[in-house]
C-alpha cells in the first residue's frame, strides 16, 4: 500500500495536470475566438479610372468602288494593298458592246439630222407654193379654199420640222448616254488611297441591274485609323468626346496604342438583349502596324486624380463577422470583440471602412470619389494618411463583402486601374 504522503503527492499531481489541461484549453479557445485582421495603410497617390471595352480597328474613311454597267471584267490594274491615285484606272469591263451602242446611237443621230433637213426642205416648198397660190387668188384664178389647204400644209410642214429637231435632241442624248456608259467600262479610283479589298477577277461578269456591285474597297489614309468600340450601357454615362484612350491588339500584345474619343454615337446596338453603344476612338498609325479588322482591347480614361487621399477598395467591401440576419454575433461575456459602430440617428453615410481600436473593428464613415479596382478616393471623413484600415480577416476566414455588379458577358465593362 502507498503511504499517506505518496497518496497526497499522487493526488496533487493529478489535480495539477487537470488544472493545466483546463487552462490550456481555455487559453486556446480564447485565442481562437479572437479574429486576426489584415490591414493596409491609407495613402496618397494618383487614381485613374477606366472604362474597358472591345472593338474593331477600321480605316477612318473607306470608299466602295463599284460599276454602273454590266459585263465581263477584261483587265484588273490594282491588287490588294496597292496604292492608287485619284483618277487612276483600276479595272476595265469589256467595252465592245458599249462601243457598238455608241456607233448605233451615232447612226441614229445622223438619220435624225437627215430627217430635219428633209422636213425643212418640205417646209420651204410648201411655203413657196402658198405664196404662188396667194398671187393666183389675187388674180382670181384659184379659189379661196385652195389657199386654206395650202396654208394648212405649211403649218404641218413646220410642225414636222419641230418634230425632227426634237428627235435630233433625243438622239443626241442617247448618244451621250451611250458614250457615258462606254466610259463607265473604265473603273476609276475616286480618291487617293490603298486598296483594302478586291472582290473581282479577270473574266468575272458583274451585273449592275438591281444593285451596284462593289469591286474594290479603298481606304483613303491608313496612317489614321479608328477603333469602333462597343461600350456597355452601364458605362456609357462616363464616356465623353475628347477623353484619352489606350488599346492593345492581339498582333502586338506588348504594345499600347493611344488615341482619343472622337464620337459617342447615340444609336444603341442590341445583341441578345445586351445594349451597347458605339464609341469611336481615333488613333495615328504612322508605321502601319494597325490593320483593318484587328480586335482591340480598349481602355477609355474616364477620370484622373493626382495626389489624393485613397483607401484600398477592399476596405470598402470588408464587413466584420456577423451572425445570421446581419446582426453582430453575440459573445459569451460583456465587452467581447464586437464591432463598434456609432449611432447618431443621421442617415447612414454612403461608405464606411473599419479600423482597429482597442483590438476591435470600429466603423469610420467616409465620403468617396473616384474609384478603380485597387483604390478609392476619400473626399471626406475621419481618415488620415497612414491610418490602417481592415481589408480582410487572416487565417482563412472569409470576409463579408458587398455584392459587386457584373458586366455583361463578352463586354469589358467596369472600372479598372492601369
Amino acid at each position: 500500500m502507498l503511504s499517506r504522503s505518496r497518496r497526497v503527492l499522487l493526488i496533487g499531481a493529478v489535480v495539477l495536470i487537470a488544472v493545466a489541461a483546463l487552462a490550456s484549453r481555455a487559453f486556446l479557445a480564447k485565442d481562437a475566438s479572437v479574429a486576426r485582421y489584415r490591414t493596409e495603410p491609407v495613402s496618397r497617390g494618383a487614381l485613374v479610372a477606366d472604362v474597358t471595352a472591345t472593338g474593331t480597328v477600321n480605316p477612318v474613311s473607306t470608299v466602295q468602288v463599284g460599276t454602273y454597267v454590266s459585263g465581263p471584267i477584261q483587265a484588273i490594274y490594282a491588287d490588294f494593298n496597292a496604292p492608287v491615285k485619284k483618277g487612276q484606272l483600276v479595272a476595265k469591263i469589256d467595252p465592245r458592246p458599249f462601243e457598238l451602242r455608241v456607233q448605233q446611237a451615232e447612226a441614229t443621230l445622223a438619220n435624225a439630222h437627215a430627217q430635219v433637213d428633209k422636213a425643212r426642205a418640205d417646209l420651204r416648198y410648201k411655203s413657196l407654193n402658198l405664196e404662188r397660190n396667194k398671187k393666183l387668188r389675187d388674180e382670181g384664178i384659184v379659189a379661196e379654199d385652195l389657199i386654206d389647204t395650202t396654208a394648212s400644209s405649211v403649218d404641218q410642214a413646220r410642225a414636222d420640222v419641230a418634230l425632227a429637231e426634237a428627235s435630233v435632241r433625243q438622239d443626241e442624248a442617247a448618244l451621250a448616254e451611250a458614250r457615258v456608259n462606254l466610259g463607265y467600262t473604265d473603273i476609276i479610283s475616286p480618291v487617293d488611297g490603298v486598296v483594302v479589298s478586291r472582290n473581282v477577277d479577270v473574266g468575272q461578269t458583274v451585273a449592275a441591274s438591281f444593285q451596284t456591285p462593289t469591286l474594290f474597297l479603298i481606304a483613303e489614309d491608313l496612317t489614321k485609323m479608328q477603333v469602333d468600340a462597343n461600350v456597355s450601357e452601364s458605362d456609357i454615362g462616363t464616356v465623353a468626346q475628347g477623353q484619352r484612350a489606350a488599346f492593345t491588339v492581339d498582333a502586338f500584345p506588348d504594345r499600347t496604342f493611344t488615341g482619343a474619343v472622337v464620337q459617342v454615337r447615340n444609336a444603341p446596338q442590341n445583341v441578345q438583349n445586351v445594349i451597347t453603344y458605339d464609341v469611336v476612338i481615333g488613333a495615328t498609325n504612322q508605321d502601319l502596324a494597325l490593320r483593318p479588322g484587328m480586335t482591340a482591347n480598349v481602355a477609355v480614361e474616364t477620370g484622373r486624380r493626382d495626389d489624393v487621399l485613397r483607401v484600398p477598395s477592399a476596405a470598402l467591401r470588408f464587413r466584420p463577422h456577423t451572425a445570421a440576419g446581419g446582426a453582430p454575433r453575440p459573445s459569451s461575456s460583456p465587452g467581447a470583440h464586437r464591432p463598434h459602430v456609432a449611432t447618431t440617428g443621421a442617415p447612414e453615410p454612403r461608405a464606411r471602412v473599419f479600423v482597429l481600436r482597442d483590438g476591435r473593428p470600429s466603423a469610420v464613415p467616409i465620403e468617396t470619389g473616384l474609384s478603380d479596382d485597387s483604390y478609392t478616393e476619400v473626399t471626406s471623413g475621419g481618415l488620415a494618411e497612414g491610418d490602417a484600415v481592415i481589408v480582410a480577416v487572416e487565417g482563412g476566414a472569409k470576409t463579408a463583402e458587398a455584392p459587386r455588379a457584373q458586366a455583361p458577358p463578352g463586354f469589358g465593362g467596369g472600372m479598372r486601374r492601369r
